[in-house]
Parts: C-alpha cells; sequence; structure tokens
C-alpha cells in the first residue's frame, strides 16, 4: 500500500511538472469567444465568421472569410525562458491557391497566428511573428509583411502539401523574434488568431485547434 502511495504521489508531481511546463492559450468555447478581443482590418468589407466545434481531439475554432478580414486577440504573458515554442494544430479546407501573398494585393492567409511583442507606446510600435499556413508558398519562407516590416510572416504549413488535413507544428518563438527583429525577448504579450481575405477578395475555410507553449 505504501510503495503504491509512493507511485501515486511521483505520479501526480509529475504530472503537474508537465502542466507547469505548457501554457495553453485558447479554450475555444463559446464564452470564450465571446470574450475576445475582435479587431476588423482596415478596409475590409466583412468581418471573418468564428465558430466553435470539438472532434476527438477536443474544441477547435472554425474560420470562414469570405471576403472578410478580421482577427481574435488575447492579452496573455508568455514566459519564452520557461516556455519558447509555440505548438499550433491546424487545417485549411478551403485555400486562396494562385494569390501572391508577398504583395498587399495578396496578403491573405486562410491561417495565421500572430506572436506579438509590446515594444512602445502605441500598438504600431508592437513587434510580431506571423506564422502562417500558406496557400501557395513552401513551409521555411519568411519576408516581412508589405505593410509593415515590423511583423514577419514565416510559413509554417502549405495546402501544396497538405490541403484538408489537421497538422500540427511548432516554433521557437524566442529564437524567430531575435533572428527577425534582433530582439531579445524574455516575454510575450499576446497572441492574436486571424483568417483573412479583403485583399483577395476570395473565399476561405480554416480550423484551429490545441494552441500552447512548451519548454520543448
Amino acid at each position: 500500500m505504501k510503495l503504491f502511495l509512493i507511485y501515486f504521489i511521483v505520479l501526480i508531481i509529475f504530472s503537474s511538472s508537465s502542466i507547469a511546463n505548457e501554457v495553453k492559450v485558447f479554450e475555444f468555447t463559446d464564452k470564450e469567444l465571446s470574450e475576445l478581443s475582435v479587431r476588423k482590418v482596415r478596409g475590409a468589407d466583412n468581418k471573418t465568421i468564428y465558430s466553435v466545434g470539438s472532434n476527438n481531439n477536443g474544441n477547435y475554432l472554425k474560420a470562414v472569410a469570405d471576403n472578410a478580414g478580421s482577427g481574435l486577440g488575447k492579452e496573455i504573458k508568455i514566459d519564452l525562458n520557461k516556455t519558447p515554442f509555440i505548438n499550433i494544430t491546424w487545417k485549411i479546407e478551403q485555400d486562396l491557391s494562385g494569390i501572391n501573398e508577398k504583395t498587399k494585393k495578396g496578403h491573405d492567409f486562410a491561417a495565421r497566428v500572430f506572436a506579438v511583442k509590446k515594444t512602445g507606446a502605441t500598438p504600431l510600435s508592437n513587434r510580431a511573428i506571423n506564422y502562417v499556413f500558406s496557400s501557395n508558398v513552401k513551409v521555411g519562407e519568411n519576408w516581412p509583411s508589405p505593410y509593415t516590416k515590423k511583423s514577419i510572416d514565416n510559413v509554417l504549413s502549405t495546402t501544396k502539401e497538405n490541403l484538408n488535413k489537421w497538422v500540427t507544428v511548432k516554433a521557437n518563438v524566442k529564437e524567430d523574434f531575435k533572428k527577425f527583429h534582433d530582439l531579445n525577448v524574455d516575454e510575450l504579450d499576446g497572441l492574436a488568431i486571424m483568417s483573412d481575405t479583403d485583399n483577395s477578395k476570395l473565399k476561405s475555410v480554416a480550423y484551429y485547434q490545441n494552441i500552447f507553449f512548451s519548454e520543448n
């Protein structure tokens, strides 16, 4: 009995440690969706329609952008010294093939997640890494946003390889801020999800699931 108790305590400690080294960002519930900050892209005709659902792997967020552009933001402090890796599971059901995502006219993504660091008094001062699920560019490519050099587009997935398939990706956010912005970032200030088609005037359908930060 004592051996079982010791094993049980060790199991609890190990489980707690594992949980402590993972920071879940979104729950993807109706309650959370109603509380998230919504920001419409300037000049967009419509807002992206976000809704929640679930499957065998838990809750997910569905994003339908039909000539639309708006994002969902969450202010959250992430200690990048403890949990530098962002983990994202996502899927694109309908992509935006044929556009040039590196230009203003084609700067749309069916799925993207912004990692944001506040570096000044106004939102325009912020620096961001824009992790994208591209419809046209291969994994590993990156470039400054055509709208601002303070945001870098970094391709983690592409529908050229994975259309209508769930994909799980990972990136070291701390290293990316140093690589792309030459900033030593210890703490992240927020995360945002955005599916937008306001430039291309097309329609996309995407899903987000299980977004969290981990130590490795």
